[in-house]
């Protein structure tokens, strides 16, 4: 079987096997749309009364195990047969993760340890697969020099391919693209690699949505670098929030909204699902016409529709490009480019950073807040310290909000390591407190700022109906809070609000 039929059995396996941890309800995750188009929400998955831990990990060793029959099916040429398998394990193997994940006590990453090994058999089995191939049939040239790419099976496949066509082809080096270059590779080099940073830790709630919806990695990379910086908690002055920059109509109908008081624009799986969901509504739209399926999603796909009559005219023709905004001609260029970096980085002398991103989990021994941990954690493991990471990857709070002991954070495993080492007992969790309680002369204090609720606007809300509805002392104190001007206190629809001195 040669390597180009096999590549819709790559992208199947490696959907197999990853969309089981997306699909895991996180503590503290919202119930979010899945899969390549939105569905209705739902709710998280809960263990059935009675279930013991052990009878978890033998119904996953009994997926592993019907999952590697159906690898052997691959190596006898029956892809049919290795389908049908696949996808048998890989129901059984999500429901035991995410009942896992909902029972106290059960050893998750025993499962997701086990599925790692599963991981590296379907490499195996899929290179033994395809016969090596003269050199003249060898698609990519470089790709290696990408730090993530080892990292899963198949991968130089799963980060090019669009539609089964290699991204590289899709992208035009044309003027635009290579002045995008220019940009990326000069003075945003330093906001590329911290996008790339925080990409990297964001990795594992983001990439499997794309890799289920059959999307390249690098096209994810490339509008996670242009709108965010992998920031997952960036707003734009139009209301957009979230690290993949949703306005609120169009989250709302692909699934991503408030969900008991937090906006799921923020949650980066969620975000990377809606995202994916998006872009195939357009590839569908515009006759898989790349870029003008990102500049639908800078500019709006009721503008660009009517611009190439409906993707009879490609993006870079005339009739489109002079009549669309500035912010939309630089956009699609612009993702492209970081696209492309990501594929071809040693091409410009451009280095990755290579980081431990593998996920983890510290559970609190005593009441800390996201600033203390990330003040206790100092730079072990991370030369420029974990904040950032640390707000990226446990969206819903606030970095101020004092976590009761017991709390789990998601955080990588070097912190977690780092934790245990740095961050418990009395004298040191005394100081932390102390930092985060004091204060500068003429400013609120830390304790009133972590007590806290926050609220996103709603369309049609003013600040006097959301203070009323919140038991807020007045609107004046809201307002100065969020340094919104008297007398018209004017707020937007999708903008965070901090509720001091409310009673719920």
């Amino acid at each position: 079987m040669r390597l180009r039929a096999l590549r819709p059995l790559f992208c199947f396996v490696l959907a197999i096997a990853l969309v089981g941890c997306n699909r895991l309800p996180g503590r503290g995750d919202p119930d979010v749309a899945g899969g390549a188009r939105p569905v209705p929400a739902s709710a998280p998955a809960t263990a059935p009364a009675g279930t013991a831990p052990g009878s978890l990990y033998a119904e996953a060793d009994a997926a592993l195990a019907r999952a590697r029959a159906a690898l052997a099916a691959i190596e006898r040429g029956e892809a049919e047969t290795a389908r049908v398998g696949l996808a048998s394990a890989r129901r059984r193997l999500r429901r035991a993760l995410e009942a896992c994940a909902a029972l106290p006590g059960c050893g998750l990453e025993r499962l997701l340890a086990a599925q790692d090994a599963l991981l590296a058999q379907q490499a195996a089995a899929l290179t033994a697969a395809a016969p090596a191939s003269p050199a003249a049939d060898v698609e990519g040239d470089g790709d290696a020099g990408s730090p993530l790419l080892g990292t899963l099976p198949a991968s130089a496949e799963s980060v090019r391919l669009l539609r089964g066509r290699d991204l590289g082809e899709l992208i035009e080096m044309n003027e635009p693209l290579r002045a995008a270059l220019r940009e990326w590779l000069t003075w945003l080099r330093p906001f590329l690699l911290d996008a790339w940073e925080n990409y990297a830790y964001l990795r594992h709630r983001m990439w499997p949505a794309y890799a289920e919806a059959g999307l390249p990695e690098a096209l994810l990379f490339g509008i996670l670098a242009k709108e965010s910086g992998g920031k997952v908690h960036a707003v734009s002055s139009a209301g957009a929030a979230g690290p993949l920059q949703f306005m609120p109509a169009t989250g709302q109908r692909l699934g991503l909204g408030l969900r008991e008081g937090f906006d799921t624009r923020y949650d980066p799986a969620a975000a990377a699902r809606a995202n994916a969901a998006y872009l195939d509504e357009q590839f569908a739209r515009f006759n898989d016409d790349l870029a003008l399926a990102l500049a639908a999603y800078n500019g709006g796909e009721g503008r660009l529709g009517r611009l190439s009559a409906m993707g009879q005219r490609r993006f870079w023709d005339s009739r489109v490009q002079h009549a669309l905004p500035r912010e939309t001609r630089t956009y699609v260029p612009m993702v492209l480019a970081a696209a492309w970096l990501f594929l071809h980085p040693e091409r410009y002398g451009l280095e990755f950073p290579v980081v431990d991103a593998a996920p983890a989990s510290i559970t609190l021994a005593d009441a800390l807040s996201l600033n203390e941990l990330a003040i206790c954690l100092g730079q072990a493991g991370n030369p420029r310290g974990w904040f950032r990471t640390l707000r990226n990857l446990n969206p819903r709070w606030e970095p101020n909000d004092r976590l009761p002991a017991g709390s789990v954070v998601e955080a990588p495993r070097a912190a977690a390591l780092a934790y245990a080492a740095r961050c418990t007992g009395t004298t040191v969790v005394g100081d932390l407190h102390a930092l985060q309680d004091a204060r500068l002369p003429g400013g609120e204090p830390a304790a009133r700022v972590a007590q806290a609720r926050t609220h996103v606007v709603a369309r049609g809300e003013t600040l006097s109906l959301i203070a009323r509805r919140h038991g807020c002392s007045g609107v004046q104190d809201i307002a100065r809070a969020n340094r919104i001007a008297a007398p018209r206190y004017a707020i937007r629809e999708g903008q965070r609000l901090v509720l001091p001195d409310c009673r719920t």
